[in-house]
């Protein structure tokens, strides 16, 4: 194995997982909710009186966030992710996403890093999971078939 040191970047992901782990602890210490995006998105396909503002605002804010990022960073930074996949594949691979959520009720925010914060063992299994299952998908579609 070796890395791709042209597209290696440590130091933003790094940046993006504290400012990811900063905004799940705020949102639990001042909502006392799990930061789970499919939950949030979910409670949107079934709206609530009182909660449809807040949850929009969210997902606005996650649409909005990368486009201001684009417009404000250097050009060519980062750089520019790679899909080596066709377009059907993308669109299955998010419906089994979709379906896999379900599933564990919950995402990889809530789980991977809500969950496994507050030390929850349905979390930690729920990741091994998906996790395990991803680093099984990758290899067999790159090595096997």
């Amino acid at each position: 194995m070796t890395i791709d040191w042209a597209h290696f970047t440590p130091w933003t992901s790094l940046a993006g997982g504290l400012l990811l782990g900063l905004a799940a602890a705020l949102f639990v210490h001042l909502n006392g909710r799990v930061l789970g995006i499919t939950g949030i998105v979910g409670g949107l396909l079934r709206p609530v009186k009182g909660e449809i503002g807040w949850r929009l605002a969210l997902v606005a804010g996650l649409v909005a966030a990368p486009l201001v990022f684009a417009l404000l960073a250097p050009a060519g930074f980062p750089p520019a992710p790679r899909i080596e996949a066709s377009a059907a594949l993308v669109v299955a691979a998010g419906l089994l996403v979709g379906f896999g959520t379900r599933l564990g009720s919950g995402c990889t925010s809530g789980h991977g890093v809500c969950g496994l914060s507050r030390l929850s063992l349905r979390s930690l299994v729920a990741t091994l999971a998906f996790m395990g299952a991803g680093f099984a998908t990758v290899f067999v579609l790159r090595h096997v078939l």
